[in-house]
């Protein structure tokens, strides 16, 4: 069943009169709202900008707001979000981002979407509304509640309102793409990358073949422009400048989590991982025929396989645990049973169980 409420006072009821409950919106990752014994609630009316303050790079929305929407209301007074939200052209919102904790290449130099969020407002199990958190840049007393849902799925409570810092956008960027002869030697020059005092703005790793490098900076256009091509020179003949449009050729299907070979439909699990345990995670997927891609200098894994219970092997097998945007399988793969602490924060938050445990398969 489906309901649709209007505004935050019905969504309580909802919540009150309902045995279990899993909110959702844009539906852009579609693995994270099973509909099997749980009342769906679509939060699509909860949306709009509640309060912006250019002049201290602030701003609240409401849960259902879209992605592109908070990017074109930033955009007209020269701000943006720099974490690069994924998803906003497929219709991607706050909450749905925050709750599975999406962010894109941007994160390698200003941090991820938790970095960013300032306060929320939420419903508890109990159908009460709660907050955490503030509205400002400023220290607030109290528990990390905003901290804690970022990356929660909906299994903590039904986020309504939410508050962000934002940044001056760039004047210029400009990317350079990097070819290597082998994965090693990927990882050794994004090390590399990631060691120098270029303040590379992001840097991936695109498998291939050929498997190349895309490394973005940004800064004001006549120190970049000089500054590219010094990096580029560093790296050789295999370092190649690129236009704007060539680089959007990488960089746009990467911003709508489309791999190459694969379209908006395609399985997709994100893992978290980290430049040493890529070689071991690539072989393994490569002995499956995943396709897949590091991002964020190799701190995160986008992987596409229809064997959902082979990647879910490899993933336990390597220790790892991910999180599946996109087709069947288990939205946690690799991810064991769920831990005291999770057992611990779900009771203290949702007493009375109205949300699905955090460790749902």
């Amino acid at each position: 069943m489906i309901l649709h409420p209007p505004d935050e006072t019905a969504l309580c009821d909802a919540v009150r009169a309902e045995t279990r409950v899993l909110p959702f919106a844009g539906r852009t990752k579609p693995a994270l709202s099973p509909s099997e014994g749980v009342t769906l609630l679509d939060l699509r009316a909860l949306s709009g900008i509640v309060e912006y303050e250019p002049t201290e790079y602030t701003f609240t929305a409401r849960a259902a707001t879209p992605l592109r929407d908070v990017a074109s209301l930033l955009a007209a007074h020269g701000q943006y979000l720099p974490f690069d939200p994924p998803l906003a052209n497929a219709g991607a919102t706050l909450a749905g981002s925050v709750a599975a904790a999406m962010s894109g290449p941007g994160r390698l130099r200003y941090g991820g979407i938790r970095d960013f969020l300032l306060g929320i407002r939420w419903v508890d199990g109990s159908g009460q509304i709660v907050r955490g958190g503030g509205k400002v840049v400023k220290n607030a007393a109290g528990f990390d509640f905003p901290k804690l849902f970022t990356g929660s799925i909906g299994r903590l409570g039904i986020l309504t309102e939410l508050s962000f810092k934002v940044f001056p956008a760039p004047e210029a960027r400009q990317s350079i793409a990097i070819t290597c002869p082998s994965l090693p030697d990927a990882l050794e020059k994004i090390a590399h990358l990631s060691a120098q005092s270029w303040e590379v703005e992001a840097a991936e790793i695109f498998p291939g073949p050929p498997i190349r490098i895309l490394a973005r900076f940004m800064g004001d256009a006549p120190a970049l422009a000089s500054r590219i091509n010094r990096i580029a020179a560093s790296f050789g003949p295999n370092a190649e400048l690129l236009s704007n449009l060539e680089a959007a050729a990488f960089w746009d299907p990467l911003n709508d989590l489309i791999l190459t070979g694969t379209d908006s439909l395609s399985p997709l699990v994100k893992v978290p991982t980290t430049l040493h345990r890529l070689p071991a995670l690539d072989a393994a997927l490569t002995s499956i025929g995943a396709i897949r891609h590091y991002s964020m200098a190799g701190n995160l894994a986008l992987i596409s396989s229809p064997d959902a219970a082979a990647l879910d092997a490899i993933l336990s097998n390597l220790a790892l645990s991910g999180l599946r945007l996109r087709g069947p399988g288990p939205v946690r793969p690799g991810i064991p049973n769920a831990s005291l602490m999770e057992s611990r924060v779900s009771s203290a938050l949702d007493p009375l169980r109205k949300f699905l445990p955090l460790s749902t398969p």
